[in-house]
């Protein structure tokens, strides 16, 4: 079979067939009368596993070494292959992502392009004041696009940047909410806990379903963080979260500060202060009784007033001294 029509069948040009013959890689079994080339059926299967190897990733080097040396061990190197295809495909990605970012941005000429190039760079600067001053002062006094700040606050692991991540993404409005979203249900605990951070600070009821959501998480760092910002929205749906944390102890005082604001704007005061008192019968642990009386002087109206009163009787004398000078409290304040 003539050079032609081997090229043909395998699909590798003519021009290549030579260079592996020059090489040394596939050499045709004959030569025709006229000095031509001339392929078998075994040239041809070998052109074919060259070709199957290179599809890999191999060099000719390689793939000669592989076809001709039997201690030529192919674990190796398909390891190293593996590794610096990944190295490529994340290269890869992240010139995607850059691309992607400056077709956000909207660029009205090259100067716009090079403007996103250079918050990028800011933006994955090693230094921690780069990426912030990249956030707090941007060139040309034009705002940093919604989508960049959305994917740099759910990485940054840096407090002060984050905040300025957040208080940035907050300026753009609602903008950023379905891009730091998508973090809120990640797989990654610190991902999901900077994203509901984040869209606590977004406005808007695509905010609010998305914090609803996070309310149901299995850390419990991201439901206070989201029944806490749901609660200063007036969502009554927070209210069982943010009785959790009075008894678990954890952001109590903020918890309770935010059951009293619900009590006062959602008119459900009856179920905000019965879900306290049940849960004052329930407990018999001191510190976690002492946090629910605490958290009922934050709440309006006769029945948390009755249910303190109460208290001051209570068998445990740590509680009954603190619902008595609460009590007390309340009524100097409610007589002045």
């Amino acid at each position: 079979m003539l050079i032609g029509e081997v090229a043909r069948r395998c699909g590798v040009s003519a021009r290549m067939l030579r260079h592996y013959d020059s090489l040394g890689l596939v050499r045709p079994t004959g030569r025709t009368v006229g000095g031509y080339r001339e392929y078998r059926e075994a040239d041809i299967r070998r052109i074919l596993h060259v070709e199957g190897l290179r599809s890999l990733g191999l060099s000719l080097r390689q793939v000669g070494r592989a076809l001709e040396d039997p201690s030529f061990a192919p674990a190796t190197l398909i390891s190293d292959l593996i590794e610096r295809t990944e190295d490529r495909l994340k290269r890869e990605q992240e010139l995607l992502e850059r691309l992607r970012a400056i077709e956000t941005s909207a660029p009205a000429g090259w100067q716009g392009v090079l403007r996103t190039v250079e918050l990028l760079h800011g933006l994955n600067s090693p230094s921690a004041a780069h990426r912030q001053q990249a956030v707090l002062a941007p060139a040309e006094d034009r705002p940093v696009p919604a989508e960049l700040l959305a994917k740099a606050v759910l990485g940054e692991s840096d407090p002060n940047v984050a905040g300025a991540l957040r208080w940035a993404l907050a300026r753009a409005g609602g903008a950023g909410v379905a891009s730091v979203a998508s973090g809120v249900y990640s797989e990654n605990v610190d991902i999901r806990r900077r994203a509901v951070l984040a869209i606590a600070q977004l406005p808007g009821d695509e905010s609010t379903a998305v914090l609803t959501d996070a309310l149901g998480d299995s850390d419990t760092t991201v439901r206070a963080r989201a029944a806490l910002a749901l609660g200063r929205r007036g969502e009554t749906a927070a209210v069982p979260t943010l009785v959790d944390l009075v008894l678990a102890g954890r952001n109590d005082v903020e918890a309770a500060e935010v059951l009293g604001r619900l009590s006062l704007e959602s008119g459900c005061q009856d179920w905000i202060t019965g879900s306290l008192v049940d849960q004052l019968a329930a407990h018999a642990d001191s510190a976690v009784r002492i946090r629910l009386t605490q958290a009922l002087v934050e709440l309006p109206g006769a029945r948390a007033r009755s249910a303190l009163r109460e208290l001051a009787q209570d068998d445990d004398r740590a509680v009954a001294r603190i619902a008595s000078a609460l009590a007390g409290a309340l009524e100097a304040r409610s007589d002045d």
